[in-house]
Order: structure tokens, then sequence, then C-alpha cells
């Protein structure tokens, strides 16, 4: 398909509601993604067909869960304030949500929140040091700190998030 087509289809898709394109955040650092934005699908059944899944294996159920604290994000903030965040060195953030002019969150989404790298978040807050840090995880009953080394991330469940 040309390049034309592709964009009319995924624009097709995003007016129903099926797929959200997810800009990245940047702020002018150099080594930022600043144009490649992240389809994003919500009928678990449509990725599951075009991912070409039998079955769901443990390793793609963080992939849905992903779209799911999507879907709850949008329901509570504006589009143009929700970005993914990604590096040259290919280190990323599931989402980062703008809280105002020089204030941003972070929200990653684990199955397992122990099983949360910071490195990411670290090298982002050397970027962008104002704001809270989330970790959304179906694992979490009751909202509890959670410390990787000098990052404190609040840990949650979509029915606790957003603060």
């Amino acid at each position: 398909m040309s390049r034309v087509t592709v964009k009319a289809h995924i624009e097709a898709m995003q007016i129903a509601h099926v797929v959200h394109l997810l800009r990245p955040f940047h702020g002018g650092g150099k080594r930022e993604i600043v144009s490649r934005p992240k389809c994003h699908a919500f009928d678990t059944g449509f990725v599951t067909f075009e991912k070409g899944w039998d079955t769901i294996r443990a390793d793609d159920r963080g992939l849905l869960w992903e779209h799911l604290v999507l879907d709850s994000l949008r329901f509570h903030y504006a589009d143009e304030d929700i970005y993914y965040w990604q590096d040259k060195s290919r280190r990323e953030i599931d989402f980062v949500i703008r809280r105002g002019r020089d204030r941003v969150d972070v929200v990653e989404c684990k199955i397992n929140p122990d099983r949360l790298v910071a490195a990411p978040v670290e090298a982002f807050r050397a970027l962008y040091p104002a704001g809270d840090n989330y970790v959304v995880s179906p694992a979490v009953k009751t909202p509890t700190p959670l410390r990787r080394g000098k990052l404190v991330f609040k840990a949650v469940n979509t029915r606790d998030f957003p603060l």
C-alpha cells in the first residue's frame, strides 16, 4: 500500500476510536525521539488478530495492559496532554502526562510492579525533574510508594489513578 493509503486507513481508524496515535514527548533534548508516533489499539481482539496470536502468553499481557491504561488515561486527560517518551538509546517511558509548563508525570505500566526498571525514568528525570512517577498495575490493591534507587514511584491500580 502507498503511504497515502496507509495514512487514510489510520485516520479512519482514529475517527472510529479503534486506534490512537501517541506523540513523543520532547523538550529539546538532542537525544530524544521527536517525530515518530506510537500506535495503540483499543480492541484487544483486533490487537491479538493483528499480532497473529492464537493464545495470549504471559509476555503479551504487558502490551495489552498498556493499551488498557492508555484508555483510562484518555478518559481523564486531553489527548494533547498524553505522550510517550523515548531517546535514541531506546530508553522508553510508557506515558508522560503534561501537568503544566514545567511539570510532567511519568506513568509506567507493569503487570507485576516488582519488574519496574528505573533507568529510563532516571534518564527522563535528568532532563525533566518536576513531576510525579507512577507505576500502574492490576496487582496493586492499595496505593503504595515504591522506591527504585533515588526515585520514588506511586504504585497504583487503574481505580486509584489518575490522582
